[in-house]
């Protein structure tokens, strides 16, 4: 899905023998390589995106891609959602994602359900750097600079350039 700046996240679901997963990847052309923000399998690596971002990259409206369905697009990432500050509204707009692709019967209850508990990593604070850039306190998360695999400043800085709301 693209983003502002000729970037692009990329959602790649693995099916391989003994190696099964979804990988949450943001990329540049002039990247080396893209960086794995999240990654949803036995050994769950995220958050990867906060609510704001998830929702700018679901709704901003780039063509390309293999949707521009914002709802399809907000439920693709959702997995790699962590914020334990989700905006009033936010359960509303989930729910409506919901009841638009998906025949659940309680959209509403289930959106209430998805946002309350968010997975393996659970609501995460997000926090803005000295260097201006968001970081988080997950646990299993590459945004986190106090984890020992977290990125380097100048990597977080740039993913959280690319992700900007």
């Amino acid at each position: 899905m693209p983003l502002h700046g000729n970037h692009h996240l990329y959602v790649v679901y693995r099916a391989f023998d003994d190696d099964e997963g979804i990988d949450y990847l943001l990329h540049h052309p002039d990247w080396e390589a893209a960086e794995r923000l999240a990654q949803d399998e036995g050994h769950f690596m995220g958050p990867g995106l906060s609510w704001a971002e998830l929702t700018a990259a679901a709704d901003n409206d780039l063509p390309g891609g293999s949707t521009t369905d914002p709802n399809a697009r907000l439920l693709l990432l959702l997995p790699a959602l962590g914020d334990d500050n989700v905006p009033d509204g936010a359960v509303e707009r989930l729910a409506a994602a919901l009841h638009a692709r998906t025949r659940v019967e309680a959209p509403e209850r289930l959106a209430a359900a998805l946002l309350g508990d968010q997975g393996p990593c659970g609501p995460t604070r997000w926090a803005t750097a000295e260097g201006g850039y968001p970081i988080n306190d997950g646990r299993y998360s590459f945004r986190n600079p106090t984890n020992s695999f977290a990125w380097s400043t100048s990597r977080l800085a740039r993913v959280g350039r690319a992700l900007a709301p």
